[in-house]
């Protein structure tokens, strides 16, 4: 853990992006060998769409990248946050503190505002330039409007705060965050068995899938990035034997005219808002005639507040 915490505590900017970069390519290359969905669709132009607002959201990043860095450097120096009230306790090994500093980075700047976009309308036209994307793939991991991003980087620099994050864990957290975005939006299939143990642990493609099906209640469901514990927890767990039977994109901007053209896409948040609708509403759907996604079971579903 020693040596974990020294490569990220210096590692260089252009590695972070290598990060990124290896993530796009390394899924991209596997989507064409195992996909879940054979898409009609331009596959580079749709990328460099998604790929537009990947560079937004890495450019919102680098400018809250001094404010997360000090908020750190401060919380190692005065050893404040959560961390380091655990840390004084009896024989707390680094790699609990890593795991448990992960875990409550996950929660609060992944799974907490990601489920905050889908509570408050005004956030929820900002996330429904993510959600409209009707051929989900590796690259829609950060199809991010940039005011959305900037929500997302305002909590990450909360959630430092309170865990307490030294600066390693902070880039190790952003690092692993990126890849699972990549790994489980990716258009991949695995083994029906395999996808359900790691489902179990972390947030596994088919599992973040059912998130991206074009009405509620599974619209409202599986927000975890990383770790799958936070919808079990908070009973946004839902399951879906099968992921094929999925439509993606949402009910309420179901054309290419407005889910597939950057212009549309970038004024979507300021739009008047259109409430979406639930399985038991009859409306066209946004994609080809695929069945619903009707074999599922959950845990009880959290209160779906207006979007």
């Amino acid at each position: 853990m020693e040596t974990l915490s020294f490569y990220f505590q210096h590692i260089p900017s252009y590695q972070r992006s290598l990060i990124l970069a290896g993530g796009l390519v390394l899924f991209w290359i596997i989507e064409g060998i195992i996909p879940l969905f054979r898409f009609q669709y331009h596959r580079v132009r749709h990328a460099g769409l998604n790929l537009f607002f990947t560079l937004t959201t890495v450019i919102v990043n680098f400018a809250f990248a001094t404010l997360i860095i000090r908020a750190a450097d401060y919380s190692t120096t005065h050893q404040t946050g959560v961390l380091w009230l655990i840390a004084r306790w009896p024989v707390v090994p680094l790699w609990l503190l890593t795991l448990i500093g992960l875990m409550l980075l996950d929660l609060i700047s992944a799974w907490f505002i990601h489920w905050l976009h889908h509570q408050i309308k005004w956030l929820w036209k900002f996330h429904l330039v993510h959600h409209s994307d009707t051929w989900v793939d590796t690259t829609t991991a950060n199809r991010h409007h940039p005011g959305e991003s900037l929500f997302r980087a305002l909590f990450t620099l909360i959630a430092v705060i309170i865990v307490g994050s030294p600066v390693w864990m902070v880039f190790l957290y952003q690092s692993l965050s990126v890849l699972f975005s990549q790994f489980n939006h990716a258009n991949i299939s695995l083994p029906k068995w395999l996808d359900n143990v790691l489902a179990l642990f972390i947030v596994s493609p088919d599992m973040h899938k059912v998130h991206h099906h074009y009405r509620r209640p599974l619209t409202d469901m599986n927000y975890g990035n990383i770790f799958s514990c936070w919808d079990r927890l908070f009973h946004t767990y839902r399951f879906v034997r099968d992921t094929k039977k999925l439509t993606y994109g949402i009910d309420t901007h179901p054309t290419e005219a407005e889910n597939n053209r950057m212009g549309a896409l970038l004024g979507m948040p300021f739009q008047e808002y259109r409430p979406p609708t639930s399985e038991n509403s009859p409306i066209p759907t946004p994609q080809a005639a695929a069945p619903d996604a009707t074999q599922t079971t959950a845990a009880p579903p959290s209160a779906h507040a207006g979007k």
